[in-house]
């Protein structure tokens, strides 16, 4: 049986629980609403979850750009510099262990209960291991690709697209799954804690009713979420790949040409 075969049998046999344990008593409905009951839930107050989804992917995609963005920006950066790294990335490390949840309430006084305190928040709780993973990732570059590209007279700009960005890029990426999935989780966290609108919110308010067939309507929502963003990670990926690919073959054919002669180093 392929590895494919097998997750398609496992997300089936949940979703057959799912349904199945609820509807036979086996598990109460408060703890979990069967299958039919969430979707249904969902569906009766689609118009209300979809005003709330606005909102939600709205803060997410703000927090998304300014954490996965700003996190690649500075990783680069300091990662392709020593003195920087080595007095940064020590102290980033150690904040990226504390659990900034308990900071929140801080952003609320900073910036008050709207979108911006949420924002803000997880952006930063993405920003942390986005730039960390880049960071690292620029420094597993091997050094004799940068001393071929300078021997080669190549400027800064060429040694970042075609040396730097291609070798980098399987860290890079997943740091962004990692800081992506942050993004959702702080949002959707934050809207649980203080908000009045959002997907978090709709959950809390449904929490404290007993309702747990809409409390779990949201929680598949998020869930479809973060699924989606994964998918585009994927995708992306795979046309990096397809791009690192060629941009090595390349390096490898220069670096012979290099070897053998054919291509003179600049002075």
């Amino acid at each position: 049986m392929s590895s494919a075969t097998l997750r398609r049998l496992i997300v089936f046999s949940l979703i057959v629980l799912w349904e199945a344990l609820p509807r036979a008593g086996l598990i109460p409905e408060l703890f979990l609403p069967s299958l039919s009951s969430t979707l249904m839930a969902g569906w009766l107050d689609a118009p209300e979850y979809a005003r709330a989804l606005l909102v939600t992917l709205y803060e997410v995609a703000i927090s998304m750009a300014i954490a996965c963005g700003g996190g690649i920006l500075a990783g680069a950066v300091i990662g392709s510099l020593p003195r920087p790294r080595l007095i940064v990335m020590p102290m980033v490390s150690s904040l990226y262990a504390v659990p900034l949840v308990i900071l929140y309430p801080v952003f609320t006084v900073w910036l008050g209960i709207g979108p911006e305190s949420k924002i803000a928040f997880a952006a930063i709780y993405g920003f942390l291991p986005t730039m960390l993973s880049t960071a690292a990732g620029i420094q597993t570059i091997d050094p004799q690709l940068l001393l071929a590209a300078r021997s080669m007279g190549a400027t800064l700009t060429q040694r970042v697209v075609r040396v730097i960005i291609p070798a980098a890029i399987p860290t890079v990426l997943s740091g962004l799954r990692i800081g992506g999935a942050l993004v959702i989780v702080g949002v959707v966290v934050c809207e649980m804690l203080v908000s009045s609108a959002g997907i978090g919110f709709l959950i809390s308010r449904y929490r404290t009713l007993l309702d747990s067939a809409h409390v779990f309507a949201g929680v598949l929502l998020v869930l479809v979420m973060a699924m989606v963003f994964n998918a585009i990670v994927k995708w992306i990926e795979r046309k990096a790949a397809i791009w690192q690919t060629g941009m090595r073959a390349g390096q490898d054919t220069t670096t012979r040409e290099m070897a053998n002669g054919a291509i003179q180093p600049a002075n």
